[in-house]
């Protein structure tokens, strides 16, 4: 199933449009990590997780607008991407506490940092974050994918920027919040970043 009709499947034939524009966003050529293909890796765990969301449906809603708008020259990217659900969530039946609830879902992937009885907020930060704990070789095409996105930016400020980006991932107490998340990718992910960090700091 191509991505415009997992969406339809998820949202409903009358908003195929809405898919449409969405795919097309995630296809801009400016990509190259945020892609087609992490959305769909992103929709595939918040799959495989969803019983253990609460409304997992809404989370796949926000799985399909977390990533919709980005710049990597600006830092709202987060903020920019929920107010795109805002506007084109609107031109669905759908209730408006679900709209919210996406809105709010997608805001969350701006820190990462779900509180502990956040269940739909804790399924869709695991999925986006799983790439961490990905094995050494994916991991090493994600954070050279990174790189390329942020091609604009000069080489001693790109590791000074991505080291602290780490480091803060590093602090926090867990990467991963659901019990599955957390135990296949929890240590992989820490041994993964500790790596990049060696590497940006040779």
């Amino acid at each position: 199933m191509d991505l415009v009709d997992r969406w339809v499947a998820l949202a409903g034939p009358h908003t195929r449009h809405i898919g449409a524009e969405l795919d097309k966003r995630y296809g801009e050529p400016h990509r190259r990590y945020h892609t087609r293909q992490h959305l769909a890796a992103v929709l595939d765990l918040v799959d495989e997780l969803a019983g253990q969301a609460e409304a997992p449906d809404t989370v796949r809603l926000a799985a399909w607008f977390h990533d919709a708008v980005y710049d990597p020259e600006r830092a709202d990217n987060e903020e920019r991407s929920a107010r795109l659900a805002t506007r084109m969530l609107a031109d669905t039946d759908l209730p408006a506490t679900v709209v919210d609830e996406v809105v709010r879902l997608v805001e969350l992937t701006a820190t990462h940092a779900p509180d502990d009885d956040d269940r739909d907020g804790q399924v869709l930060c695991d999925a986006d974050l799983a790439i961490l704990g990905a094995d050494p070789d994916r991991y090493a095409a994600y954070a050279a994918d990174v790189r390329e996105e942020y091609g604009f930016v000069p080489e001693e400020l790109y590791r000074a920027g991505r080291s602290e980006v780490l480091n803060g991932l590093l602090a926090l107490p867990q990467l991963f919040h659901t019990d599955t998340a957390h135990e296949r990718y929890e240590q992989h992910a820490r041994t993964n970043i500790r790596t990049e960090l060696l590497l940006l700091s040779a």
